[in-house]
């Protein structure tokens, strides 16, 4: 096990932002930002204003389901090799650049489209957008923990994080000023034009250094036990079963034996660590209206503060954590998240009174931004390099399932107890991150670096 880092000075904290790692990752995070939205609400935008029933479109919001399902499809991200593009690019940076051209051909598809009488065809271009999305993100997780150390991590999920901010508000913003200046076929085929940023960059920058799929079965006891026992059965049988136990057992299998017992409290952590504030999410907005803010003081001070403050708190998020390391942050995030979710009870309680929702908005998504960067740090440093694509996916579905479950009864708790008491119970629930994550900032094992 190797020791703690030295504490950086500010100076060498702020450098970190200036290497090549890390500034890739404000283009990648834009070309995963991107698509976002233009499978969700932008293009629930287009659907409405082209006289599509709103029933029908309320529909389109299972697509987002691809998002939590990732982890399925993963192992295959992080072990099957592409015909062509994996030996020309290797693993990350083919898988890559297959998920942009699926990206761009649903984009080009939907732009080729009108919505009435066409839904069945929206519908399907849409899901091979929203699949291309969380297969890119599948892949881009991959590449930037493999792309640097663990200390460069938090810095690398801040740029992401900015780059994605950006890209939702291209998709958003960006493609509604074209629909209304242009048309909805110029808007989408702009966005697919903007995914040339992130092909760009995968074609500029090098492939992670990793040992070949061949050799990582190799040294996998598992895979050679398998080997051993099915000698005498057809090759292509033996060769199936070798790659799947190396794809979809062992990932878990190694992440359980590095750290034993302590394996199921880190998956309980990584589940609630942001539970309180996604339970509540789903309450914000019938919030803000309920108190009568209008549509248009709720778009502004969402997206002038709320982007802005996201973007500031994982700045910050990483300088501290490259500053004083995870293991600190990783409390002082958790203990953020909770104490600014209160504000949204304050809020409650004053009423129709913009100065405290512009506080709330600034309070809730700056401690959102930190704590983000800040946690997929930590999840990075959790993830073993043989099996990146695999345990991220399933560290970042578990990560965000519970809570987005528990805010589906957010409006049976405001209808019995009111907005007050619901924010101050959604509150609480972020106690049990609290604990958990001073337990794992003292485990040396969990606070090292390059255990995995």
């Amino acid at each position: 096990m190797s020791t703690p880092l030295p504490q950086r000075s500010w100076r060498a904290a702020l450098a970190i932002y200036l290497r090549a790692p890390v500034l890739t990752m404000l283009f990648l995070g834009f070309s995963a930002g991107l698509p976002f939205l233009l499978v969700f609400s932008t293009l629930s935008a287009w659907l409405r204003s082209d006289g599509v029933e709103v029933a029908a479109i309320g529909f389109f919001a299972w697509i987002g389901m691809l998002y939590s399902i990732k982890f399925f499809w993963a192992p295959v991200v992080d072990r099957l090799a592409l015909p062509l593009l994996t030996r020309t690019f290797g693993q990350r940076r083919g898988w890559m650049l297959l998920a942009q051209g699926t990206i761009v051909a649903g984009l080009v598809g939907l732009a080729g489209l009108s919505p009435v009488g066409n839904l069945a065809w929206v519908a399907l271009f849409a899901l091979l957008v929203a699949f291309g999305s969380a297969t890119q993100d599948i892949a881009i997780d991959a590449y930037r923990i493999e792309s640097a150390d663990d200390d460069l991590q938090a810095a690398m999920a801040s740029t992401y994080i900015i780059g994605y901010r950006g890209g939702l508000l291209a998709a958003g913003a960006g493609a509604l000023y074209i629909a209304a200046s242009a048309s909805w076929d110029v808007a989408y085929l702009c966005m697919a034009a903007l995914m040339g940023i992130g092909v760009l960059t995968v074609l500029l920058r090098p492939e992670p250094k990793r040992a070949s799929l061949s050799i990582q079965l190799i040294h996998e006891p598992r895979v050679r036990a398998f080997i051993r026992a099915s000698r005498g059965k057809p090759k292509l049988l033996r060769r199936l079963g070798a790659w799947s136990i190396g794809a979809l057992v062992c990932p878990f299998t190694d992440f359980f034996n590095r750290y034993g017992v302590k394996a199921l409290w880190i998956l309980i952590f990584i589940a609630v660590f942001r539970i309180s504030d996604l339970a509540m999410a789903s309450m914000a907005n019938p919030l803000y209206i309920d108190l009568g803010f209008s549509l248009a003081t709720i778009a502004s001070v969402t997206n002038i503060f709320g982007i802005a403050m996201s973007i500031a708190g994982g700045i910050l998020g990483g300088l501290l954590v490259a500053r004083y390391g995870i293991g600190p942050l990783l409390i002082f995030g958790a203990g953020l998240v909770m104490a600014t979710n209160l504000l949204f009870a304050v809020l409650a309680l004053v009423g129709n009174q913009l100065p405290m929702l512009v506080v709330t908005i600034i309070g809730d998504n700056l401690a959102n931004g930190l704590a983000s960067a800040v946690f997929i740090a930590f999840l990075s440093s959790l993830t073993s390099r043989a099996y990146t694509a695999t345990q991220y996916a399933l560290f970042s579905s578990l990560m965000t399932l519970p809570g987005k479950f528990l805010s589906g009864f957010g409006g049976l708790v405001v209808a019995d107890q009111g907005y007050p008491s619901f924010f101050v119970i959604a509150t609480l629930l972020g106690l049990p991150a609290i604990a958990l994550a001073v337990w794992i900032s003292r485990n040396r094992q969990l606070m090292a670096p390059g255990t995995h």
